[in-house]
C-alpha cells in the first residue's frame, strides 16, 4: 500500500525542521524532514523526545497533521505551564534538529477505501489528525463526502482556518465558537452537544464513519451524543489529548 508503514520496531530518528508556521498566536505547525521515514497513514501520531543538558528526558505524542505522501508535520499548541510545547513553539527554528519516532497507531486511521460518509468532530488542537484525513481525502480524489464540525473558543483560535475555509466540493465545514464571536457572526455559538450534532452530523441511517478528537471531556460528550443519535459505537473512533 502506497505510503503505509509496515509493522516494525520503532526507532528514534533525528528530524530537521524545514518550515515553521504560526497557525494562531499560540499554535505552531512544524514541517519535518525525517531520514528513512517509512510513510504514515492519515490519523497516526508520532512521539517527540527532548533531552535537557542535565540528562532529563521528556517525551510527548503529537498527531501527524499531514497526509500520506506529504512531508511529516505536527501542530503544537503552546501551554502556559507545559514542559515540552513552549520549546517546540517558541525556541525551535528552521534548521534545528528534533528527535522523534513513528508513525504510531492504527485505530484512528482513515483509508480512502473505507465506505460511508465521514463525520469529523474536533475540539481545539484536536483538528490536527482530522486535517490529515481531509488532506488525504482530497489527495486521493475520494468521493466520500465529509462533514467537519470544529469547536473553538474564538474565531482567532481556529487552526488552519484559511485551509478549512477554502471551498472544496464534497467537504462541508462548520464552526461553533464557545467563548467569543465576531460582529455579525451567524454560525453556531455553543458547546457541542447532542442537539448540535443532530443539526450538523450525518444521519445514522447513512452509516457514516465518525472521528472525534479533542480534550477528554469533549470527546466523551461527542461520542455519547452520537450514540444517542443512533451511531453504532464501532463506527465512532476517538482520540484524546492532555497537557504537553
Amino acid at each position: 500500500m502506497e505510503g503505509t508503514a509496515l509493522p516494525r520496531r520503532l526507532t528514534w530518528r533525528t528530524a530537521t525542521v524545514t518550515a515553521a508556521t504560526w497557525e494562531t498566536p499560540s499554535v505552531h505547525t512544524l514541517e519535518l524532514a525525517v531520514p528513512d521515514w517509512p510513510g504514515h497513514r492519515a490519523g497516526q501520531h508520532l512521539d517527540v523526545r527532548l533531552t535537557a543538558p542535565d540528562g532529563y528526558v521528556a517525551e510527548r505524542s503529537y498527531s501527524i497533521a499531514s497526509a500520506p505522501g506529504e512531508p511529516v508535520a505536527i501542530t503544537v499548541e503552546r501551554l502556559e505551564h507545559g514542559e515540552v510545547s513552549p520549546y517546540l513553539t517558541d525556541e525551535l527554528r528552521v534548521g534545528d534538529l528534533l528527535e522523534l519516532r513513528g508513525p504510531v497507531g492504527g485505530y484512528f486511521v482513515w483509508e480512502a477505501a473505507d465506505e460511508g460518509p465521514l463525520l469529523l468532530v474536533a475540539g481545539g488542537s484536536g483538528i490536527a489528525p482530522l486535517r490529515a484525513i481531509v488532506r488525504e481525502q482530497r489527495r486521493r480524489g475520494s468521493r466520500v463526502p465529509v462533514c467537519l464540525l470544529y469547536s473553538a473558543r474564538t474565531l482567532r483560535d481556529v487552526i488552519y482556518r484559511a485551509e478549512l475555509d477554502s471551498r472544496t466540493e464534497g467537504i462541508a465545514v462548520s464552526y461553533t465558537l464557545t467563548r467569543e464571536r465576531p460582529p455579525g457572526w451567524t454560525g453556531h455559538t455553543r458547546r457541542v452537544d447532542v442537539e448540535l450534532l443532530a443539526e450538523v452530523a450525518w444521519q445514522a441511517h447513512r452509516k457514516p464513519n465518525a472521528y472525534v478528537c479533542g480534550p477528554t471531556g469533549f470527546v466523551e460528550t461527542v461520542a455519547a451524543g452520537l450514540v444517542e443519535l443512533g451511531y453504532p459505537p464501532g463506527r465512532i473512533k476517538t482520540e484524546r489529548f492532555g497537557g504537553n
